[in-house]
């Protein structure tokens, strides 16, 4: 089975968001794979080892991005690619195009990818992804089998379960509770130095006109400080009168 896992690079979700003229200030913070990607990617590397095949990790991103190829290659993944650009956009129609094309030339049986980002919280660009290549999608999927060419998907739903059946291809995006994410081993990370990670451009893979992005960043902005809770005094009554007036403008 060809399998075929896009991943993205993130902040570490316990750095602290800073702002540096109006946009978050990239300088001395450190990146990690997505944690719900590394989901996608624990779960191509069990269903590899289970039925054989090969297992390739692909992102489009800054040449940052090579560090966390590097992390998945030492989980265990077979190969490697990032699509790089100069003028390569942050933008989820633009990133779902050229992964969709890599994923076309690479004739991926099996597409994974995270349930969202945690930084962005996007949850569009595997699913944009799927629909460029025109194949079945099963989102925030919790359990995943696959056997004689289908594959079976559960997905929490409201009150209960929901099972999900389709025939490959298709595009599977991970929730978390799906797996345990194994950590790179040192004889993993050794191997991994050594591997040759593809580089393609949008030229490299036909779709030079992708970069026409539908979406773009207004305003950047951090939330507003929270103002100090107050402790009302004085007799029940006193209080109820008082949080009546607190509420009023708010409701």
């Amino acid at each position: 089975m060809n399998i075929l896992v896009c991943i993205r690079q993130t902040f570490d979700t316990e750095e602290k968001i800073t702002l540096k003229n109006g946009t978050i200030d990239q300088s001395d913070v450190k990146f990690i794979i997505n944690p719900y990607d590394e989901y996608a990617i624990e779960e191509a590397l069990r269903i590899r080892d289970e039925h054989g095949g090969q297992v390739t990790v692909v992102t489009a991103g800054p040449e940052r991005s090579e560090s966390a190829l590097r992390t998945a290659l030492a989980m265990g993944a077979d190969k490697a690619a990032l699509i790089s650009d100069v003028s390569l956009p942050e933008d989820e129609y633009v990133l779902a195009r050229l992964l969709a094309e890599f994923a076309r030339k690479e004739a991926a049986d099996l597409i994974l990818g995270g349930n969202f980002d945690v930084d962005s919280g996007s949850g569009q660009v595997a699913i944009r992804a799927a629909e460029e290549l025109d194949i079945p999608h099963i989102g925030a999927v919790t359990k995943l089998t696959a056997a004689g060419g289908r594959v079976t998907a559960e997905r929490d739903a409201e009150g209960g379960t929901e099972v999900v059946e389709s025939a490959l291809p298709v595009l599977v995006t991970a929730q978390q509770g799906l797996n345990e994410p194994r950590y790179p081993s040192l004889p993993g990370i050794m191997k991994a130095k050594r591997k040759t990670i593809a580089r393609l451009s949008a030229e490299d893979l036909g779709v030079k006109d992708a970069f026409q992005v539908k979406t773009s960043v207004v305003e950047t902005y951090l939330p507003p400080k929270k103002e100090p809770g107050r402790i009302l005094s004085g007799e029940p009554d006193d209080q109820v009168k008082e949080l009546v007036e607190v509420l009023r403008p708010i409701i």
